[in-house]
């Protein structure tokens, strides 16, 4: 590995937030908003859950019984990963001295043509819509 990439046991750490030095944030960069970034994601914090959940499986049951104690919290884990993406993804391109909204680069340059369409045709959008330019809910 070169110097830009995490070592194995630095990147274990980085899945699950602790920050690395700042010579690896091109690295970090594009491991949060580059292409596959939410996939990276969802595999990431789909499998601690599992090793929450695999104790149950353990327990004298019948296969109906295990499915129905880990299916539903197992579901609603990987849901509230996948709803929450884009906000932690921000948060962690804050941390280590990003711009958050580098998350939303991607979509931004494929609607580019869609927004100099909507420039040509009714001009230019108004100072006051500004605020309203990334997908941050804050």
């Amino acid at each position: 590995m070169t110097a830009s990439q995490p070592t194995t046991l630095q990147y274990l750490a980085y899945a699950y937030g602790r920050r690395l030095p700042d010579s690896m944030r091109e690295w970090v960069a594009n491991d949060l908003a580059g292409p596959g970034a939410i996939r990276r994601h969802m595999i990431r914090y789909s499998i601690p859950p599992l090793f929450i959940l695999a104790p149950l499986w353990l327990l004298p049951a019948s296969l109906y019984v295990h499915l129905e104690m880990t299916v539903p919290i197992y579901f609603w884990a990987v849901v509230m990963a996948f709803v929450l993406n884009k906000i932690w993804r921000r948060h962690r391109l804050a941390q280590h001295g990003l711009d958050p909204n580098l998350v939303d680069l991607a979509n931004r340059e494929r609607n580019a043509r869609l927004h100099e369409d909507y420039a040509r045709r009714f001009g230019p959008r108004p100072e006051s819509a500004k605020w309203q330019s990334n997908s941050s809910p804050f």
